[in-house]
């Protein structure tokens, strides 16, 4: 419990964009992460990003592909669950969805088939627009009625929230675990563009961009 709260206490909680982000929490995860379940993490993890759209990640190590990024976040805009949608997109389907899709080739990850179900996009939007300090412009992702569907593929972001403050789209991701080498540089991409295309509808500017993961991790094969 020491060893958290300290690694909570000493963390950075602001970056100008993505790469600054990820490069600041690799090294802090080397340096004060703890051993758990075959990773590297730290826990409640919170921080934002003043640029949103400054999304790439540039560090030569990751070797990072925005072209897969972009595709991911077009699938996710689609609302197709079905890896087949991701592959004709991207021109192939990566391994780590086929083996997390279920037997007629859907999966829960897609978040784009999770918030367009009930409306939940659209109602955001609605909220945000008939009421410019609404409390109710979150959207849920993590359903608990599907526990049984989560065995091979359980949702990492439970949800999302937008906030307009000084006339600009301000959005919270919150994730119940985060992947720093796989997972969160695709998800701060995709996120952030969700964040766009909502000030887009809104005809609004982008404001800040607020991550919260507990458990930031990185897994033992990539340290």
């Amino acid at each position: 419990m020491n060893i958290n709260y300290i690694i909570i206490r000493n963390m950075q909680n602001n970056f100008y964009n993505a790469n600054h982000a990820y490069n600041y929490l690799w090294d802090h995860i080397i340096e004060t992460g703890v051993d758990f379940d075959n990773t590297k993490a730290i826990f409640n993890c919170g921080f934002r990003i003043e640029n949103p759209m400054d999304n790439h990640i540039t560090n030569p190590d990751r070797n990072w592909k925005a072209d897969y990024a972009e595709a991911e976040w077009q699938w996710y805009l689609s609302g197709d669950n079905s890896i087949a949608k991701l592959g004709t997109i991207y021109g192939k389907i990566p391994p780590i969805w086929v083996k997390m899709s279920n037997r007629k080739g859907l999966v829960n990850s897609n978040y784009g088939w999770q918030w367009q179900r009930n409306n939940q996009l659209e109602y955001v939007i609605k909220k945000l627009r008939k009421h410019k300090e609404t409390r109710h412009a979150a959207i849920s992702i993590y359903d608990c009625k599907e526990h049984n569907n989560y065995k091979k593929d359980t949702p990492c972001t439970y949800a999302v929230q937008f906030t307009i403050l000084n006339d600009k789209l301000n959005m919270s991701v919150y994730m119940r675990s985060n992947d720093l080498w796989y997972g969160f540089c695709n998800d701060q991409y995709c996120f952030s563009m969700l964040q766009k295309y909502v000030a887009e509808r809104l005809n609004m500017d982008i404001g800040w961009y607020y991550h919260h993961a507990h458990n930031m991790h990185i897994y033992n094969d990539k340290l």
